[in-house]
């Protein structure tokens, strides 16, 4: 991006940020919380309990008699609500909005970058309003590194959101993304939907750039429909695949591939990758390796749901479509087979705000409700290797706490009726 360019980039994220209502301090004292029931993140809710907040994070939790709340400290009563971690969706792109509004092609294409910006402040605020604390951000798809700035203005109170944990522009095999060249004039010059990259050299030098630029995470399009017929096939070799993973890892971020196909699964996952994303084809031998190697699998149920609406006249809660009906096998075999299930729901697809529909097709197909919940908090906190900070009701933890009215370890639907919602120790809704 030339310099001129960039300054004006940097400069819209400041201003389209600016623009979104401030986010609140970090409450300056002590605060009690008193709903009727705590899930701590595993196990059973409890009740009679509460949770004392002091300077943004959890300083106790328990049986309310035992703990000792210091005179001056406000109590928030919630009664029947239930008080949960706050929730974390591990696949997300703030930078789109649904295809029904705006197809992929146009937002990558036709939107300003500075238009997606200002979209993407309004799903960050609508995202923590949801009870979703924290999202995995998988990839800005044309929208450069925005994802940095964005973090960086809620980090520092500029506009409210969910903390973030970015992968920048993720990396595609060269010709292998899109907008799709096929779909388009030979002479036109498209923007890109990621970063193309051509053997080792390059691969390398591509996570080393996105590493320095911010990134969290690497994001690798480990296949696409690359095939002669549009099918899905692998993009990358053997080779490139551990070199971008052996890069990624010795900088301490990890990796998460997009992989569709069985035979791009099979190669992520022995390259070494630590999430796998989508995974609607994977075979039974497949989950096997990815339950052997500890590979967690993010299973997007709820983006196939949102494709058929929008282009198949699937209607909610009709027949599936083939790729639903895909989705739900790989789902059902993942769990019989013991393979590790994170929440993520690529929403973006789908409107934001609205990420706890992937709570309700995880229980629709098998999961229990406290299962899936564990997936979107203490599953995913571990995940994103930040077990320490986030995912539970813990003392020392983060104060990330959601109430919502009724138990969502019985009803998964509970977990949309949000009420209340802390974001380190600062209240955003109540």
């Amino acid at each position: 991006m030339r310099t001129r360019t960039r300054r004006f980039f940097l400069a819209a994220i400041s201003l389209c940020l600016t623009a979104a209502h401030a986010a609140p301090p970090v409450n300056d004292g002590p605060v009690l919380l008193v709903p009727e029931r705590v899930w701590t993140g595993d196990g059973a809710p409890q009740r009679g309990w509460g949770v004392l907040v002091t300077r943004g994070r959890i300083e106790a939790a328990g049986p309310l008699d035992g703990i000792k709340a210091p005179p001056d400290a406000e109590r928030i009563a919630l009664p029947g609500k239930t008080l949960i971690p706050g929730m974390i969706d591990l696949h997300s792109h703030l930078l789109l909005h649904p295809y029904n509004e705006t197809t992929w092609d146009d937002q990558v294409i036709k939107e300003p970058v500075a238009y997606r910006i200002m979209l993407a402040a309004k799903h960050a605020a609508s995202t923590l309003q949801s009870g979703f604390t924290t999202l995995r951000d998988l990839g800005t798809e044309g929208a450069d590194y925005a994802d940095v700035g964005i973090k960086r203005a809620i980090d520092e109170g500029v506009a409210p959101g969910p903390r973030l944990f970015v992968a920048t522009r993720a990396i595609v095999a060269s010709y292998s993304y899109g907008p799709a060249e096929r779909s388009y004039r030979p002479d036109m010059e498209l923007p890109y939907g990621a970063q193309p990259v051509t053997g080792v050299v390059e691969a390398v030098k591509a996570v080393r750039e996105q590493a320095a630029r911010g990134a969290d995470w690497i994001k690798i399009y480990g296949d696409y429909r690359t095939g002669i017929d549009g099918s899905t096939r692998p993009t990358f070799t053997m080779d490139e695949l551990k070199a971008m993973v052996e890069a990624s890892h010795v900088s301490g971020r990890k990796v998460a591939v997009h992989a569709s196909s069985d035979e791009a699964i099979r190669m992520a996952v022995l390259a070494g990758a630590d999430t796998i994303e989508h995974g609607y084809g994977a075979s039974e031998a497949s989950f096997r390796l990815m339950a052997q190697r500890g590979v967690a699998y993010i299973p997007t149920l709820s983006a196939p749901e949102a494709i058929g609406e929008y282009f198949q006249k699937h209607v909610r809660g009709g027949a599936p479509t083939p790729a639903m009906q895909q989705a739900e096998r790989a789902f059902r075999l993942a769990r019989k087979l013991g393979v590790r299930i994170g929440h993520g729901s690529d929403v973006g697809v789908f409107a934001h705000g609205s990420s706890a529909r992937e709570l309700a097709w995880m229980v629709r197909l098998g999961m229990t409700p406290a299962e899936a919940l564990q997936s979107a908090t203490s599953g995913a906190a571990a995940i994103l290797g930040k077990e320490k900070e986030l995912g539970s009701i813990k003392p020392g933890l983060l104060a990330d706490l959601v109430a919502v009215d009724g138990d969502p370890t019985a009803d998964i639907a509970a977990a949309g009726k949000v009420a209340f919602v802390m974001k380190g120790g600062a209240v955003v809704r109540r």
